[in-house]
């Protein structure tokens, strides 16, 4: 990597350290020189692909939004010179000021139909029923599996199976835009303009809630039902004044966010219970109790999705590893 730093930024680097972390098998380093910074991302070929990357930045750069610019590249060997968008996420700045969210929270639903505004079909992969069953699908094997020790009975996952026909149904009948897939304050920096946006190399075509549901419903911090209601009430009334494609009625498209997040609240105690068994990242784990809360908050809320309690009741109350038959 830095061989080939030296033929892109050729000359001495006043500092060259790591600049992230990251969930996946990708690397972030910052180099520095006379005042300038830039990025580089380290994305090991048989892990990771930056063409996805490369891809997503160029249709975001293209809709105006503020995004790394990908100034040098070697695809074959997984790595990106990027702009640096700085060092402070809207994460970083709402854990110690929260009065701050409402400004910030505006620039990014604006940020978001701006995206979606400009998507088209069959330009990103499409978010159909095989990726969000495989995505429900860790849910059971990695976190009651896995990390719990349950074993699930037939009638157990036959169970499981008709409340993911249920949710599905929803969620594959909703109308389809440009999804960034991991949009939350963890992935937004603060700059100019705000929000510089970040890891969206995984975005797809898929359904309209998706983003706003991962914005207000978030891996790392959580809000009062009415700051979720407003902020998500905002962010569709732009949506219709954009002429997005969500439900005229506002306790429809709500409603679609929740079950839209619910399967995400899912996906995601499932990769974070991957996470620290198979790759060792423990800390993740940390932030499990608030997915197991928001789930729980949606299937209680909806007669359709009560299927799902009687797992949420076995994940709070089994200790991990247990050994035991659901």
């Amino acid at each position: 990597l830095q061989d080939w730093l030296e033929t892109v930024l050729p000359g001495p680097l006043a500092a060259f350290e790591p600049a992230s972390s990251d969930a996946s098998f990708r690397r972030y380093f910052r180099a520095r020189r006379d005042g300038s910074t830039w990025i580089i991302m380290d994305a090991p070929p048989q892990h990771e692909d930056c063409r996805p990357f490369v891809k997503v930045a160029t249709l975001m750069s293209e809709a105006c939004l503020n995004v790394p610019k990908v100034l040098a590249q070697d695809l074959d060997r997984g790595f990106l010179l990027l702009t640096d968008l700085g060092t402070e996420t809207y994460l970083q700045v709402l854990e110690r000021d929260r009065s701050l969210a409402p400004g910030l929270f505006d620039a990014a639903t604006s940020a978001l139909v701006t995206w979606q505004a400009s998507s088209r079909a069959d330009v990103l992969p499409p978010y159909d029923e095989a990726l969000l069953r495989r995505e429900l699908g860790l849910f059971p094997e990695w976190y009651l599996g896995r990390h719990l020790g349950l074993a699930l009975s037939e009638d157990a996952r036959e169970q499981l199976e008709r409340f993911h026909t249920v949710l599905l149904a929803n969620i594959l009948g909703q109308q389809k835009v440009f999804v960034h897939r991991d949009f939350m304050p963890r992935n937004l920096m603060v700059g100019e303009p705000n929000p510089g946006i970040l890891d969206f190399q995984d975005a797809v075509h898929g359904p309209v809630s998706y983003d706003v549901a991962s914005l207000f419903r978030d891996a790392f911090i959580s809000w009062e039902e009415p700051e979720v209601l407003d902020g998500t009430i905002r962010y569709w009334d732009k949506a219709r004044r954009a002429g997005l494609p969500v439900p005229g009625d506002f306790g429809d498209f709500y409603r679609d966010v929740e079950w839209m997040g619910l399967q995400r609240h899912l996906k995601v105690l499932g990769i974070f219970a991957r996470l620290s068994h198979r790759d060792g990242k423990k800390g993740y784990l940390e932030d499990t109790p608030r997915f197991l809360r928001y789930a729980r908050s949606t299937a209680q809320r909806y007669r359709e999705l009560s299927g799902l309690l009687p797992f949420l009741d076995a994940a709070e109350d089994v200790t991990p590893v247990a050994g035991l038959t659901f």
